[in-house]
């Protein structure tokens, strides 16, 4: 079987356990978003931009291309987010008076994260094409998004008060996306220069992921000092893994 499916699947054990623990809510959640926080941040810096600007040097408008197609994945997600309603607010945002009436939006919501593992799955595919290293970097970082994504799937469907033993099935979806994802990714072949372009709209997703919804969460948990050492933790972690792999 082909590598890059595997470890998707292996991407949907982190999501259920995510998802079972913001069930059984535990208290240090906060350090584990803060730690996917970081490992997404390093994989971008470290790993991705360097290699994506190596794979596409066109320009447009005196701008490379690749520049411009992270902001696109970026402002992309942001604007999906908006129209679909699927960011919800912060715990910090519901103990302040604030009530949000339970509407669609939680199940919008799960639906919305399910697309963007979808694009998880494609880019595992297609970093494998690159390179193994490339590969296996992806995949570790994508490991703690997958986790926290579940956490995050769950949470929303709580919080929107539309959790039923039933949901977990959408759970469910939203994990093995992960795995058809990476299979078309697998699958599908691209030049040098369109695989630089995807990966910069991925990396625009995950700077999004990162900042918008992983850091946020982790600090309405618990504001703490270790919240973003955990953070800083996981960015010389991806630094060390991407410095030990690419030797």
């Amino acid at each position: 079987m082909n590598i890059s499916i595997v470890l998707a699947a292996v991407t949907v054990l982190a999501t259920f356990a995510g998802g079972y623990l913001a069930i059984r809510g535990k208290d240090r959640l906060h350090l584990v978003l803060g730690l996917s926080g970081g490992l997404l941040l390093g994989l971008v810096a470290f790993d991705l931009l360097p290699e994506i600007f190596e794979m596409n040097t066109d320009s447009f408008g005196g701008i490379q291309v690749v520049s411009l197609a992270l902001v696109v994945g970026f402002l992309s997600l942001h604007f999906s987010e908006k129209i679909f309603g699927s960011h919800e607010a912060t715990d910090s945002e519901y103990n302040h008076g604030h009530k949000h009436p339970v509407n669609i939006a939680g199940g919008l919501g799960a639906l919305g994260m399910a697309g963007h593992v979808f694009l998880d799955g494609v880019a595992i595919g297609i970093a494998f094409q690159v390179s193994p290293a490339l590969g296996f970097t992806v995949f570790i970082a994508l490991l703690a998004h997958a986790f926290s994504d579940g956490l995050n799937t769950v949470s929303l469907l709580i919080k929107s008060g539309q959790w039923k033993k039933a949901s977990i099935s959408l759970l469910g979806v939203d994990a093995v996306m992960r795995i058809s994802g990476a299979t078309l990714g697998s699958l599908i072949t691209l030049s040098e220069g369109s695989v630089g372009i995807y990966l910069a709209v991925f990396s625009g997703f995950v700077i999004y992921l990162a900042t918008s919804h992983i850091l946020p969460e982790a600090h309405s948990r618990h504001p703490s000092r270790l919240t973003m050492l955990a953070t800083v933790v996981g960015v010389v972690a991806m630094w060390l893994i991407v410095g030990n792999i690419g030797e």
